[in-house]
């Protein structure tokens, strides 16, 4: 059955074991309970910045194989210009479990390996010796520039069954969308819609590239997502219609090599 249990911390009252661990134990379910159908990834936060000679990881919350893993206060991590891959990642793993208090700990990696199946992945760059790393970006395409460009696009965002793009992608998606003045309904559903939310489900984003160009519905990396969804803002920007459901359909179809 449903309940609603409040404990009576009042005057003159004995404080009981139960009223403490209701007090404990709250926060924890409501949590799990609300994110109970999330994949791993981002929940919220953890936005990185940066700065000249680090990456500030802001607070955030992320769920791995099931369990909810907190950061309270912002964490810096020192970078140098390798020109290779760099890859910012959490790694999970114990924290010295012991009879009275399991102990998980997701700690923060930047190397040049690819994210193991323990890892989760926040963003990577490659920074050229002499130059200086970015996260100011011109425009949506020039946020995955292969050097000296901080990028976000690969990073796991937790969504509905399966991870997504983060916001911020995805917002300034949408920003550039409007601004192409496109002519395609479909376009401004999508944008007002991203906007207007701060997740969009992976499955609505390959639905909307999908029918927005003609193609196959076909799952891929968040990388693959971005080129397909740069290509919409190229075609929008030039004033091509698509002759999608939302269109005057016409026979045959578009098709995007990966």
């Amino acid at each position: 059955m449903f309940t609603y249990i409040q404990p009576r911390f009042e005057k003159g009252r004995v404080l009981k074991t139960e009223m403490l661990e209701q007090v404990r134990d709250y926060p924890r379910v409501l949590a799990n309970i609300e994110y109970d159908e999330y994949s791993d990834g981002i929940l919220s936060g953890a936005h990185v910045t940066v700065d000249p000679a680090e990456l500030i990881v802001a607070p955030g919350l992320v769920k791995f194989r099931g369990h909810l893993y907190m950061l309270e206060q912002s964490q810096r991590l020192f970078y140098e210009a390798t020109e290779n891959e760099q890859i910012l990642r959490i790694r999970f793993e114990d924290n010295g479990s012991d009879r009275d208090f399991e102990r998980l700990a997701g700690m923060l990696i930047l190397d040049e390996q690819q994210p193991s199946a323990n890892e989760l992945e926040l963003g990577r760059f490659k920074l050229k010796q002499g130059a200086v790393l970015r996260s100011d970006y011109i425009d949506f395409a020039d946020m995955v520039t292969e050097f000296n460009t901080w990028n976000p696009v690969s990073a796991c965002y937790a969504g509905i069954g399966q991870c997504t793009l983060r916001p911020e992608v995805i917002h300034r998606f949408a920003r550039e969308l409007l601004q192409t003045g496109t002519q395609e309904a479909a376009d401004y559903a999508f944008a007002f819609m991203a906007l207007n939310t701060q997740r969009v489900e992976r499955t609505v984003l390959e639905h909307y590239i999908a029918a927005r160009n003609q193609t196959e519905l076909v799952s891929g990396s968040n990388m693959k997502l971005h080129r397909q969804l740069t290509v919409i803002l190229q075609d929008a920007a030039r004033g091509k219609r698509s002759s999608s459901r939302w269109g005057n359909r016409s026979p045959g179809g578009r098709m995007i090599v990966d």
